[in-house]
């Protein structure tokens, strides 16, 4: 029997590649990928998740506001965001979280931790999982998991990367962690001290396409090879695998 995978998460909608979403579900289908969640990130796009969720029934959609965007919403984000969710039973909150790292330079982290709160709220309401980003601020999303958790639907932690110190009490507040191809450029004693605290039942693949191109990707996109897709959640697969067994 051929082997069955989940990519917990990615970014179909992506500019990159929304052209291209239609070929790269089919192609991931095809590979044994049976379902695929596409995670928003903006107001923006999520219109593009929910269509191609209506379209194919293996794009489970995922709905929310990335810190990167935060000081861009709209007075009613949260009302259109809600609706969305509570229209969509397979939907998720995200993508969410929280960024300190250069990439979100200039963005008010105070916002960041306010519009978190509200989703994380909204999710454990809902009964719904969330999907986090978060990237060196992980004591801050500690403290807001706390304060606001558990979370029994489940929050998955996305292309985590964080101390394997953080894993026992993110665990404990109903954590889940998926690893990507971020992980593979990072030396290999780091990268199995991260995967190996993780419970082999908490642990989730993701391609986080179309960005995280695995160091030795099985496909490639075609007309940019430099592009990652869905079908290569194998071979993060095959990494972890390789990992887990040294």
């Amino acid at each position: 029997m051929a082997m069955k995978l989940f990519d917990a998460h990615c970014h179909l909608q992506d500019q990159r590649v929304v052209d291209k979403a239609s070929l790269l579900i089919h192609i991931a289908n095809a590979a044994g990928v049976v379902y695929i969640a596409v995670d928003g990130i903006t107001e923006k796009d999520w219109h593009l998740v929910k269509e191609m969720s209506d379209e194919y029934d293996s794009v489970i959609p995922n709905f929310g506001l990335h810190p990167w965007y935060v000081e861009g919403k709209s007075r009613s984000w949260f009302d259109t965001l809600k609706e969305l969710i509570e229209a969509n039973p397979s939907a998720a909150v995200g993508e969410i979280g929280l960024d300190k790292s250069p990439l979100a330079k200039g963005v008010d982290f105070g916002e960041q931790v306010e519009v978190l709160k509200k989703q994380l709220q909204l999710a454990k309401g809902l009964k719904r999982p969330a999907s986090v980003h978060c990237l060196d601020a992980f004591p801050e999303l500690l403290q807001i998991m706390k304060e606001i958790g558990p979370f029994p639907a489940g929050v998955i932690l996305h292309s985590f990367q964080g101390s394997p110190e953080v894993v026992p009490q993110l665990t404990k507040l109903g954590s889940y962690f998926s690893f990507s191809g971020h992980l593979m450029p990072l030396k290999e004693d780091k990268a199995r001290k991260i995967v190996k605290a993780v419970p082999l039942d908490r642990i989730l693949l993701e391609t986080d396409a179309p960005d995280a191109l695995p160091t030795n990707p099985i496909f490639s996109v075609p007309g940019n090879a430099t592009l990652n897709q869905p079908a290569n959640v194998h071979s993060v697969f095959f990494f972890l695998f390789s990992i887990l067994n040294r």
